[in-house]
């Protein structure tokens, strides 16, 4: 039985630490915030200003002047503070945040991420991925082993636009966790169900 994106969301939460400041991309990402364990205080950071993010609002209960950087209205938790957008970009350059999860349309086996343009659609530019990728030491792939037509988006080399080289240190899919090595792509655990088969079956890179 393959994770949806909550489970994969919640078996990233289970690779944070108390006290780290995180920063959550776009898309599956942002469910992170929604399954932090009991035990740990870890503060999100979002690249347009904020530090405290807490879970998604329960409908009827949202602020439309409080979003993350995908526009996604959220909410702060108490002692949440609020910056300028040059003042949290430092944050993330300086290296001061803990782990980056990101969203991805393919990942090669040696960590390279293409996470923002398909050629020939439109799209605003990058925006603060390439920050991220270039400054953080911790990155996590959130995303679906395969694309809609089933083919692998874990890939020997990615075919659309780099957001980053090299960067990727682990891979959470609807399938499997893995691990980014010097010898390709570490499988380290099984969603409840799914055999080793079927992941290296859904798996193009080494």
């Amino acid at each position: 039985m393959a994770l949806d994106k909550n489970g994969i969301a919640k078996r990233i939460a289970q690779e944070l630490q108390d006290r780290w400041y995180v920063n959550l991309g776009i898309g599956i990402p942002t469910l992170v915030a929604n399954h932090i364990p009991e035990e740990i205080s870890v503060d999100f950071q979002s690249e347009n200003g904020i530090l405290g993010m807490g879970p998604f609002p329960f409908e009827g209960e949202e602020d439309a002047d409080l979003i993350n950087a995908g526009k996604q209205t959220i909410t702060a938790l108490p002692g949440a503070v609020y910056f300028d957008s040059a003042t949290s970009f430092a944050m993330i350059r300086g290296q001061h945040v803990q782990l980056t999860v990101l969203g991805a349309m393919e990942v090669s086996e040696n960590g390279d991420i293409a996470n923002w343009k398909i050629p020939g659609k439109m799209v605003k530019g990058m925006g603060g991925a390439m920050d991220l990728v270039a400054s953080a030491d911790n990155i996590i792939v959130a995303m679906m082993h395969t694309n809609k037509k089933g083919e692998s988006k874990l890939l020997k080399q990615c075919s659309l636009p780099l957001t980053g080289v090299g960067c990727v240190k682990k891979v959470v899919t609807n399938l499997a966790v893995l691990d980014v090595t010097k010898e390709g792509f570490k499988l380290i655990e099984r969603a409840p169900g799914v055999s080793v088969e079927e992941i290296k079956k859904a798996t193009e890179g080494n």
